[in-house]
């Protein structure tokens, strides 16, 4: 059995490889499963392709009884367009099974705030549809470029649409000083809302070129703004808890999460209560884990998953049939 056992480290934190001797017992010690997507069943991003053994794992589960969810920090598609996706690939799933952030700040809207009044969106199409098929009016999304020729004159007229009681901000590839005056303008009144759907630094492509993801965006309007967002996405617990308040009996000690990503699937799972795996497939390995582990910081130490392994097909190996 593995470990991410540092010498100096005087911390209690366990952190156990999960092998296929212990897959079985793990697997009767919880009832749920949040699976993160890419990194974890998927790789690729423009051209998706499933894990190798991820689609067969997830069969398998669900025959042995196991709810799944799929959650992933994605903003700029729809549920719809995930649930799509999956089934294109092979995986068995359902829409109420798909949470992303797009939907989670729709239904955080209408359900936990129920907005009166229009959104104005910094974010994407994808994002625009869920707020749409919740019956949220919207403005901002697309272009909104500064002319050459305007001056800061110009810049203080913009026009302000004094319906809208929320801003909402995902990833905008077309975020502009226009997009920001007018979102720091709206956010100037305390009461209006000031959401986020997540806050990832960078897009997980495995290339030279850095890819600033939905965090420039939101950092960008915090900066303007000089406010703070509610943040909807992992490692915040909404997503859980939306999840846990519509389908019920979700018991978080018979819960696990299954990520890639320390800094936000492991943190999810460690801020509400969940058991934690991590799959080496992603962004994070064995080695970020024991760095974490050895850290003199407690931050970093709370970064530290309950077990690892090398992929979710390793997982399915161990289920007994």
């Amino acid at each position: 059995m593995g470990s991410c056992e540092a010498e100096d480290d005087v911390t209690k934190t366990n952190c156990v490889e999960l092998t296929s001797d212990l897959v079985p017992g793990f697997l009767d010690s919880i009832d749920t499963i949040l699976c993160d997507c890419e990194g974890v069943i998927w790789k690729g991003s423009s051209s998706k392709h499933p894990v190798p053994g991820a689609i067969e794992t997830l069969e398998k589960l669900r025959k042995t009884g196991k709810k799944i969810f799929f959650l992933t920090n994605t903003n700029t598609k729809s549920r719809k367009d995930i649930l799509e996706e999956l089934i294109r690939m092979g995986f068995q799933a359902d829409e109420n099974e798909v949470v992303c952030t797009s939907f989670a700040a729709a239904a955080y809207l209408k359900h936990s705030v129920k907005l009166k009044g229009k959104v104005y969106l910094v974010g994407s199409v994808g994002l625009a549809k869920e707020l749409e098929m919740a019956g949220i009016q919207h403005i901002g999304v697309g272009p909104d470029v500064v002319d050459r020729s305007s001056t800061i004159d110009d810049w203080a007229c913009l026009p302000i649409d004094p319906e809208v009681k929320a801003v909402v901000v995902g990833f905008d590839e077309h975020v502009s000083y226009h997009k920001l005056v007018k979102a720091a303008t709206y956010l100037s009144d305390p009461d209006c809302l000031f959401l986020a759907t997540n806050e990832d630094k960078r897009f997980p492509f495995d290339t030279k070129v850095v890819l600033p993801a939905t965090g420039l965006c939101v950092q960008a309007v915090k900066e303007a703004s000089q406010r703070e967002p509610i943040v909807l996405g992992k490692p915040h617990k909404y997503m859980f808890l939306s999840i846990a308040k519509s389908f019920g009996g979700i018991d978080p000690k018979r819960t696990v999460m299954v990520g890639d990503t320390l800094a936000t699937d492991i943190m999810l799972g460690k801020n509400c209560g969940l058991k934690t795996l991590l799959v080496e497939t992603g962004l994070n390995n064995r080695q970020d884990i024991a760095e974490n582990r050895s850290s003199k910081f407690a931050e970093k130490q709370k970064l530290v998953p309950d077990f690892f392994i090398r992929s979710i097909g390793d997982l399915g190996n161990g289920v007994l049939s």
